[in-house]
């Protein structure tokens, strides 16, 4: 499933409304049992500028119910969701991408939480995100001076997964997609959700709660027709269960 951001005069900014299409088309997504991943873009060859400040000054916050700040960054998708990003991806624009499990970005993006240099503070998973994902040290430049990195910069560092052409970033994360969506529903589940929960468990629990985590997927008739499939050197049908 494609999800774009479709606001391309305000530069794809995030006003309530969008806000709650986003929350939709999310729900709808997880609720697909045909859609394997998703791709959040935006539409006009930039991302996101984030949350609307016009809008915001007039008193309209983009914050939905369900899924919170921007209509994902609380509550992300359960199933794997790629962001492709064309543009600066700067404070909430960042933040969006940073709600994606995995990142695309075209050499002439950028990425930042500048919120600093307002007064302000990048709550809408910036510094939280930013913290879990890299070392103290690149986490806290980011987050205390507020200056932007480049795409070549963030795929250093680990931030993101690939970098592509100018106005390329969709058809790349297309690609990567189709390297995730080949592969079994419930073992792609499993696998994230430990990569997710792991960071909260203990040296003495942690195989045991991964085993936990990945029971159904072992157990599963995917994990027999993988099995089959690579004996019989064919392709394996998935059926998610």
């Amino acid at each position: 499933m494609i999800i774009a951001i479709n606001r391309p005069r305000a530069r794809n900014a995030i006003n309530l409304a969008t806000a709650l299409g986003i929350e939709r088309a999310i729900d709808a997504y997880e609720a697909d049992p045909n859609a394997r991943i998703a791709i959040l873009t935006g539409a006009g060859g930039y991302f996101s500028a984030g949350m609307d400040l016009k809008a915001a000054a007039r008193g309209e916050v983009p914050v939905t119910e369900k899924r919170g700040i921007l209509g994902i960054v609380s509550v992300p998708p359960r199933k794997p969701l790629i962001a492709a990003v064309e543009g600066p991806a700067l404070a909430g624009g960042c933040e969006l991408a940073l709600s994606a499990d995995l990142i695309v970005a075209a050499s002439d993006s950028s990425f930042g939480i500048p919120e600093v240099k307002r007064g302000l503070v990048a709550v809408g998973g910036g510094v939280l995100r930013l913290s879990q994902r890299l070392p103290r040290a690149l986490a806290m430049e980011l987050a205390l001076t507020g200056d932007p990195i480049s795409a070549a910069r963030a795929a250093e560092i680990g931030l993101i997964n690939q970098v592509a052409e100018p106005g390329k970033a969709l058809e790349a994360a297309l690609a990567l997609a189709e390297r995730v969506a080949v592969n079994a529903p419930l073992s792609i589940d499993a696998s994230k959700q430990i990569i997710e929960q792991a960071p909260d468990w203990s040296v003495a629990e942690a195989f045991g709660k991964q085993g936990q985590v990945a029971a159904a997927a072992l157990s599963s008739q995917d994990a027999g027709e993988g099995m089959r499939a690579f004996v019989e050197k064919r392709a394996p049908v998935w059926r998610g269960r």
